[in-house]
């Protein structure tokens, strides 16, 4: 490949895995370079009108964690909102040009297929039975289990659970000498 040059990346178009949407939803396009605090402010005045019900992330490649990223401050910030997620492939197609043409190589077409993510945002009910649904408030369920989890295992680490200086564990504490020393 270091007699080649990357010319041009044609994306494929690939369809939204959702079937009933509005024609007139906001879809989000996260790019690798997008900026979340703009990508926020667009996003946020939207789904402050009364008309907006839903609104859809997507983002492929560098950008699948951006664009969870704006889910996540989404869901924080508009509680009650219902989600679904679908994870893809989407396919793009790289078109690398010989360096030096003389030198009788042909072009290449590399045909690559990258993740994506497709996140529906509704005020609305959707159907909790449709794979990748998350109710609103579940997440809020799952953090507040999973702190009193931890909060119960440092009580016990308080309690004298854990490696102090009278047990001996796999790895006893130096006396804070020398290496060798008396």
């Amino acid at each position: 490949m270091e007699n080649y040059k990357k010319t041009k990346i044609v994306e494929k178009p690939c369809p939204l895995p959702f079937t009933d949407l509005p024609a007139d939803i906001t879809e989000m396009k996260v790019k690798d370079g997008s900026k979340i605090r703009n990508l926020m402010g667009y996003a946020m005045s939207k789904m402050e009108q009364d008309s907006v019900r839903q609104i859809l992330f997507t983002g492929s490649g560098k950008a699948v964690s951006k664009t969870i990223t704006c889910v996540e401050i989404m869901k924080r910030r508009l509680k009650e909102l219902h989600q679904i997620t679908k994870v893809l492939f989407r396919q793009i197609e790289e078109i690398w040009e010989p360096i030096v043409p003389e030198a009788g190589l042909d072009a290449l077409t590399v045909k690559r297929n990258i993740p994506a993510i497709c996140v529906l945002l509704s005020k609305d009910a959707l159907d909790p039975q449709e794979p990748g649904y998350q109710a609103p408030g579940s997440f809020d369920a799952f953090w507040t289990e999973t702190l009193k989890a931890e909060s119960q295992g440092q009580m016990k680490r308080k309690q004298g659970g854990g490696r102090g200086a009278a047990s001996t564990g796999k790895h006893p504490r130096s006396t804070g000498g020398v290496m060798g020393g008396p």
